[in-house]
């Protein structure tokens, strides 16, 4: 018998027959839709998160490309848009490219499935505009596009625009952490640097 097989039966004991049923949780605490998506607190947000935003018209997003990341080779998913990359970026595109290959990278530029305002979040979920999930954790630099109206009021919002059964990536600006002693640390589980560009 084993360590968890003793744990478990003593739990079993313990409760006894039969056994009660969980509890139900009330989901209805802040129910989707109830609250106008604010533009404004998410560039509030993410700026507070240390993520550098731009905000444009469509046709600006080649422009602040060419600004970022202009003359930098940049991985690119296969739905990106062609129009949302200027002629000064070496583009790469993610045909199922090796791990040292994407880290090699200067950048790369993804859409977005969603972005939440009150959070400053934002919702990747590997449709063909975004691409693999590792082509946005080992550049360095990670340019995301996000339409004005993929924002969000609330986490309940956003949840209810994606597919629970795809893979999600929840960003909450540049990829950081801190040490014991509260040391910024930044770039250890992605990139260090996160440029939104929100196309109003």
């Amino acid at each position: 018998m084993t360590a968890r097989e003793v744990i478990l039966g003593r739990l079993r004991a313990a409760l006894g027959e039969p056994r009660p049923a969980p509890a139900e949780v009330p989901r209805d605490y802040r129910p989707a839709g109830t609250a106008a998506a604010d533009l404004d607190l998410l560039v509030d947000r993410l700026t507070d998160y240390r993520a550098t935003v731009h905000r444009c018209a469509g046709a600006g997003v080649a422009r602040i490309v060419d600004a970022v990341l202009g003359g930098r080779q940049v991985v690119v998913p296969p739905g990106l848009p062609g129009h949302w990359l200027p002629g000064t970026v070496v583009a790469v595109p993610d045909d199922d490219l090796p791990p040292e290959r994407i880290a090699a990278a200067d950048g790369v530029v993804t859409a977005a499935a969603v972005a939440v305002a009150e959070t400053g979040t934002i919702l990747l979920d590997g449709a063909p505009d975004q691409g693999r999930r590792i082509i946005t954790l080992l550049p360095d630099v990670h340019l995301c596009v996000v339409r004005a109206d993929q924002v969000v009021a609330a986490v309940p919002d956003a949840l209810a625009r994606v597919t629970p059964h795809r893979p999600l990536t929840w960003i909450s600006g540049p990829s950081a952490t801190s040490d014991i002693e509260l040391n910024r640390v930044e770039g250890v589980h992605g990139p260090r640097n996160l440029h939104v560009i929100i196309v109003d």
